[in-house]
Formats: structure tokens, C-alpha cells, sequence
């Protein structure tokens, strides 16, 4: 399955343009969120360097903040670059676990590979990959009991229908 940025980006904003007044663009470098203002009259979700992965990330984002935050830069989250210590790092993991469990759900949605992301390539200790997936597929089940939040289930949908993915299961998410 051929998964070209070019589509998420159609996705998204047919999806979500016309009601949330917000895109999805294609960036540079760094992916960044960025609310309406005097020079663009839309809330952009700029995502890195044409990655799919990145834009599913960014996306997933967008789904977990609230209005007062997506009035903000960046949703006004803290963000702490990569080569953070061991204690940082456990902090920026708890703030990632709803996000990339959203990202999760998206991507299978998608029938695009998910892999979570630590995102601290130049730190002084390894993450552990596989606690911090647990605690992501820990959250996953806890969304599919309390059920999917609106957004979310609205692009589920949008992906699932395009790419012809059936109905998300539960025992589709798996931690290795």
C-alpha cells in the first residue's frame, strides 16, 4: 500500500478544513503548529520534510489539544530538544502517551506502520522503546473503552474509507 503525503493532506483537510479552519501543510526541518493570525486567516499543522510519519505525529497533536490550545503556538506545549536526561526524558514520555496512542490508532487506520517515538537520538542513556509502546498500547485500550474522541474517530474513518482498512480491532495493536 502506497501511502504519498500528497493524500493525508487531502484527507485532512477535507476532513477538518470547512469546521476547524485548520490544514495540514507540508514543511521544511522542524514541524510546527501555527494558529490563525493577520497574515494567514487558517490554523496550520506543518509537518517535517514530506514524512508521512511526521505528519500523522503532528496530526495527532492537533487531536489531543483543546480549543484554548489550538489558539496557541505550538498548542503552547513545552518541548524539550533531543539530548535530554534520563529524568527530562520520563517527563516529555508522559506528555507523548495520549498523542502517540492518537498517532496509533491513525496510522492503523491508515494501514501505515506505527512506531513510537522516544525522540532522543542524542541523549545520555537509551529509552526504553518497549515500557514506553506498553504504556502507549496501555492508553490505545483505555481510548477503545471510553471511545474514540471525535476527531480522531472522524479521520479514523476518512483514512479507514480511503485506504480500505476495515474496522480498527483492539487486537490489531500490538507492543514489539
Amino acid at each position: 500500500m502506497s501511502h504519498a503525503y500528497q493524500d493525508l493532506i487531502k484527507i485532512f483537510n477535507d476532513t477538518f478544513f470547512a469546521e476547524y479552519n485548520t490544514k495540514l501543510e507540508l514543511g521544511n526541518d522542524e514541524p510546527i503548529y501555527l494558529p490563525a493570525d493577520d497574515a494567514v486567516p487558517y490554523h496550520r499543522i506543518v509537518f517535517a520534510r514530506g514524512f508521512y510519519a511526521s505528519a500523522m505525529h503532528e496530526i495527532a497533536h492537533w487531536c489531543v489539544a483543546g480549543p484554548q490550545r489550538r489558539l496557541l503556538e505550538d498548542f503552547g506545549y513545552w518541548y524539550e530538544p533531543d539530548g535530554r536526561t534520563e529524568q527530562v526524558q520520563a517527563e516529555f514520555e508522559k506528555v507523548e502517551i495520549r498523542p502517540q496512542a492518537y498517532e496509533w490508532i491513525l496510522s492503523l487506520s491508515a494501514g501505515f506502520p506505527f512506531t513510537v517515538s522516544c525522540d532522543n537520538l542524542n541523549g545520555d542513556f537509551e529509552p526504553d522503546r518497549l515500557a514506553f509502546m506498553a504504556k502507549v498500547h496501555q492508553e490505545v485500550v483505555r481510548i477503545f473503552e471510553q471511545g474514540i474522541p471525535p476527531r480522531v474517530e472522524q479521520l479514523s474513518q476518512a483514512l479507514r474509507e480511503f485506504y480500505q482498512v476495515p474496522e480498527l480491532q483492539l487486537c490489531q495493536f500490538e507492543v514489539k
